[in-house]
């Protein structure tokens, strides 16, 4: 990394809502921070110093399966940004390679700091204290997700994310690291908001209000040398 020029960043999720958001937050600090590619697929096709990952909707069930496909040549650290900061996930996150874990708590400074410390050979590993109820709360400014439009929180919205891409209550809670009787109680929550019953009506709405990931490619920004990458 040139210390004279800023962090080059992919963002990396399967949602663009998700990932606009992240954009947003990191904007003001492009001097620091570049985000150079937008990914709604785990492929990360520049050199970039860091690829962070936002575990939103996410149904991989081991930390090998979303970090292998981003530890490509081209792509210098791997970072997490999450709110589960379970022993578990950060054990495993750690064994797969993954270059730190930032709380979704965490505001656009203290991201670009940790992001800053991490490119430069750190392991950064955050955590959060919330309870269940605060995490939308904590949500930093300009954090965006697909139903918020409806009244939904963040944890209700991928919830619905989850049952929409076919999830039982119990692969849910393992997922999120909540408990069953947190997981029914999120899944109840969002059903009254978003006015369903069953959970085939869930996966209707999910599907009809963008909680099927979009899995798209967006390059922002020129590639750190002329040679194309093959």
């Amino acid at each position: 990394m040139n210390s004279s020029s800023p962090l080059r960043i992919a963002l990396v999720n399967d949602y663009e809502i998700v990932l606009a958001g992240i954009r947003e937050m990191l904007a003001p600090f492009s001097d620091e921070v570049e985000v150079v590619e937008v990914d709604a697929t785990a492929d990360v096709a520049s050199e970039v110093d860091i690829a962070l990952y936002d575990t939103y909707g996410q149904n991989e069930t081991t930390l090998t399966a979303i970090c292998q496909p981003l530890r490509a040549d081209r792509v210098d650290k791997v970072v997490l940004f999450t709110w589960n900061h379970s022993q578990t996930l950060t054990d495993a996150a750690i064994a797969a390679g993954v270059n730190g874990l930032l709380s979704k708590k965490m505001g656009a400074h203290e991201l670009v700091a940790s992001l800053k410390r991490i490119a430069d050979g750190e392991t950064v590993i955050t955590a959060h204290t919330s309870t269940p109820q605060d995490v939308t709360a904590l949500a930093p400014r300009g954090n965006q997700w697909p139903g918020r439009e409806a009244g939904l929180t963040m944890r209700e919205s991928e919830m619905i994310s989850l049952i929409t891409q076919g999830l039982s209550n119990a692969e849910i809670a393992e997922h999120t690291n909540l408990s069953p009787n947190s997981v029914k109680s999120y899944i109840r929550a969002a059903y009254r908001k978003i006015g369903v019953a069953r959970r085939s009506q869930a996966v209707v709405w999910g599907i009809a209000h963008a909680m099927v990931p979009d899995r798209s490619r967006q390059i922002v920004a020129t590639p750190r040398s002329s040679t194309p990458v093959e």
